[in-house]
């Protein structure tokens, strides 16, 4: 393995922007990580390109704020053949030679890296904050090996390490009921659970407990034991009890947003709509005594009142979606902020262990015990072709097996990785079972963190065996095994 000196491939440099001469040939492939966790991460062709928001969103003012989620609204995509830009880090393989360009810095601001094969230049530009006490300079190392050679140099050189945790196998109530959940879904697939998982599995509550995003306070009509009785259910189980929240996010008609509206972030005068989800969402002002006040009431509640010990945090690229020059921090960029948000949810948290998701990655090395590094899974294989065109974020289950297979390197080095769920259920999904299958055995192979999301108190005998099969793969994984790519 030998580290490369990026002066020696300079070809123009500045504080903030750097161009490196990098060209490929077309039987290398390249990686660009996306800006967070959902957003499709895949290796490329040099011939391949990526697809820009569909016109017709794009005159029709982006709908819903579907392009909140990910990048669109402050990166131009081209659409051109050969036109890549990625996140924090990227890399050019060539067979098993692997040429790793990655930031070691990101509290400054996020690294961007924008690369045209046409002319073999890799751009690399800090995303730095609005105003002149702002620190641009660009932090980055290039490494050139074996893929454990590269990604064990980076992450020496960045001086980070995952906190410490074990692998988590379990269940989630959100990819089959989703919303409608109540005390007695809970109670029932708790008792399936308990026929299938081990002791020390994990049980996770996943949106639908709340009476709205921002308030978090239980619905009683739909749990009216509370929360503290569902916790005490799952640890008589043996159990470990896990709690959905998305603490940077307000619903449209949260009453926090009826009775607080100055604790919305806002943009140009006005709250920045965050995105779709429940019929439209705010971003909270992470930097507002009231926000911070509320959360810490919130995460004190739920971690040491009722008892859960994991907490998924879910939607937090809303915390930081453009550089600030509010009060005290004035030039601050979106990757300053959002490094601040997860200092905060690690203060918040304390020792209660976090599942990070819609989260840009590098802010989140070192700092939550487990994070998601793909889209959502969807109940078909690809999803409909109007949503693939309008972000890089929609729910795919092709999508997912890809990101979490190209993301691998970081489970155990930045956290350990969530791959999302994987189905065995015969209802209510539209995966054939060849689909199923393939897309279990990946997510097990690949992750540290094994959900499903099925009735497991349904399962026939040959599913218990399908289960038993994957669990092991899991247990005994390999992720150097590229053997499921033929398949995509």
């Amino acid at each position: 393995m030998k580290i490369i000196d990026p002066y020696s491939i300079c070809k123009s440099r500045s504080l903030s922007a750097w161009v490196l001469d990098f060209k490929c040939t077309s039987s290398d492939r390249l990686f660009f990580n996306g800006y967070q966790t959902w957003t499709i991460s895949h290796e490329v062709k040099p011939s391949d390109r990526f697809p820009a928001i569909h016109p017709i969103f794009r005159s029709l003012g982006f709908p819903f704020g579907s392009q909140k989620y990910g990048d669109e609204f402050f990166i131009d995509y081209t659409g051109r053949q050969g036109c890549f830009h990625g996140f924090s880090y990227m890399y050019r393989r060539t067979g098993d030679t692997y040429t790793l360009v990655a930031s070691t810095d990101e509290t400054n601001g996020y690294t961007i890296f924008y690369y045209d094969v046409v002319t073999g230049e890799l751009k690399i530009v800090k995303d730095a904050g609005i105003g002149p006490e702002y620190d641009p300079s660009v932090h980055v190392m290039i490494f050139e090996g074996t893929e454990d050679e590269v990604f064990d140099a980076w992450f020496d050189a960045a001086g980070i390490s995952r906190r410490p945790a074990e692998p988590l196998a379990g269940y989630t109530s959100w990819y089959n009921r989703f919303s409608k959940i109540s005390d007695e879904t809970i109670t029932a697939d708790l008792e399936g659970c308990s026929k299938v998982l081990r002791p020390g599995d994990l049980f996770q509550i996943d949106d639908g407990w709340q009476t709205a995003v921002g308030d978090w306070v239980t619905d009683s009509v739909k749990f009216p034991r509370g929360m503290k009785a569902s916790v005490d259910d799952i640890h008589a189980c043996g159990f470990k009890a896990g709690l959905w929240l998305a603490p940077f996010s307000a619903q449209a008609n949260s009453e926090l947003v009826k009775d607080h509206p100055d604790w919305l972030l806002e943009h140009d005068g006005k709250p920045w709509y965050a995105g779709s989800a429940w019929n439209g969402f705010f971003s909270l002002d992470l930097d507002h005594r009231g926000v911070q006040d509320h959360m810490k009431r919130v995460f004190d509640k739920v971690l040491n009142e009722w008892g859960f010990e994991l907490v998924k945090l879910d939607f937090l690229y809303s915390a930081a979606p453009w550089p600030t020059a509010k009060g005290q921090h004035y030039g601050e960029s979106r990757g300053q902020r959002m490094c601040r948000a997860m200092d905060l949810l690690r203060e918040w948290c304390g020792t209660g262990m976090i599942l990070g998701c819609g989260v840009p990655l590098m802010p989140a090395f070192g700092k939550v015990e487990y994070c998601r590094i793909g889209c959502d899974a969807s109940l078909d294989w690809k999803n409909n072709p109007v949503m693939r065109r309008q972000n890089r974020e929609v729910p795919s289950t092709r999508n997912a097996i890809g990101d979490s297979y190209y993301r691998r390197q970081l489970d155990g080095r930045a956290f350990l990785n969530d791959p999302d769920v994987f189905f065995l259920r015969k209802d209510n999904i539209k995966l054939t079972d060849e689909q199923k299958l393939m897309h279990a055995r990946v997510l097990a192979q690949y992750g540290s963190f094994l959900l499903t999301s099925d009735n497991m108190g349904e399962y026939d005998e040959e599913q218990l065996a399908r289960y038993k099969e994957i669990r092991e793969t899991w247990e005994n994984k390999d992720w150097h095994d590229r053997s499921f790519l033929e398949h995509l």
